[in-house]
């Protein structure tokens, strides 16, 4: 069992529906990754931008950006993580990917789609958790919107580390900072945040705020400009402090549906 991770958030403005654009200029942030780096997320719609157009995006777009983060993935010898428009069929999907070095891939469709801004209308809605064990540590992704919805995020899979992408706008920000720290505190678990910045073709701006949250809901990485940032995770630090302080031991029992 690997007793540290190190894990990389690409905080980074993003360029509205040109996909081959943004896995360029994601491709430069990756290659700046030190080489011990066993993780490298990305935000939600990463190669997008948050659209609510995706007839606008080429379906050949789709494979093309995961056949990317395959490429990349083995190149950095790192999994690359992050969410993009993916279609099946008639239905639109907001579908986190974690692609591992060997080109192993696990999917989680968003459950929460985000109905202020339309996004029910436009795709569909997950059904099933994910649960992805890599390099010893469990990961449990979600989307942005999911971050309002502690249920869905309740440790009930006995996971280490719940890890957010999100397009979450400056004007909403305060929530998102208390809502990460309050999803690490409840489910003793590293909480790992990673949003945009800049401006959107909507006039929403992003002011970032991607951060870490360890077991106790203590602030270990912050940022809110442009750039990349780098932490390590620890096995021993979930083991001690859930051992010592058996809260998770006291959860209520329930069952979800629907």
């Amino acid at each position: 069992m690997e007793e540290n991770i190190k894990i990389a958030l690409v905080q980074a403005p993003l360029i509205w529906e040109r996909p081959k654009e943004n896995r360029t200029e994601f491709a430069k942030k990756i290659s700046s990754v030190s080489s011990d780096v066993d993780v490298i997320v990305l935000p939600e719609m990463f190669s997008t931008g948050f659209t609510m157009c995706p007839d606008n995006i080429s379906v050949s777009e789709d494979a093309a950006t995961v056949a990317w983060m395959q490429q990349m993935a083995q190149n950095s010898k790192a999994a690359i993580v992050g969410s993009i428009v993916y279609r099946e069929g008639a239905k639109n999907y907001n579908r986190f990917f974690f692609v591992e070095p060997d080109g192993t891939i696990s999917t989680y469709d968003k459950r929460h789609t985000f109905t202020l801004a339309g996004e029910d209308k436009e795709y569909t809605p997950g059904t099933q958790q994910l649960l992805v064990t890599y390099k010893g540590f469990k990961f449990c992704p979600l989307i942005c919107y999911d971050l309002r919805f502690p249920v869905w995020s309740r440790n009930t899979m006995e996971y280490d580390v719940l890890l957010y992408v999100a397009n979450w706008p400056k004007t909403r920000v305060g929530a998102w900072d208390t809502l990460l720290k309050a999803r690490a505190v409840e489910n003793m678990a590293y909480c790992v945040g990673v949003n945009r910045v800049g401006t959107d073709a909507n006039g929403l701006s992003y002011s970032g705020h991607s951060a870490v949250y360890d077991v106790l809901g203590e602030q270990v990485l912050f940022s809110d400009k442009d750039e990349v940032l780098e932490v390590i995770l620890s096995k021993s630090h979930i083991a001690e402090t859930r051992q010592k302080l058996g809260f998770l031991n006291d959860r209520d029992a329930f069952t979800l549906s629907g």
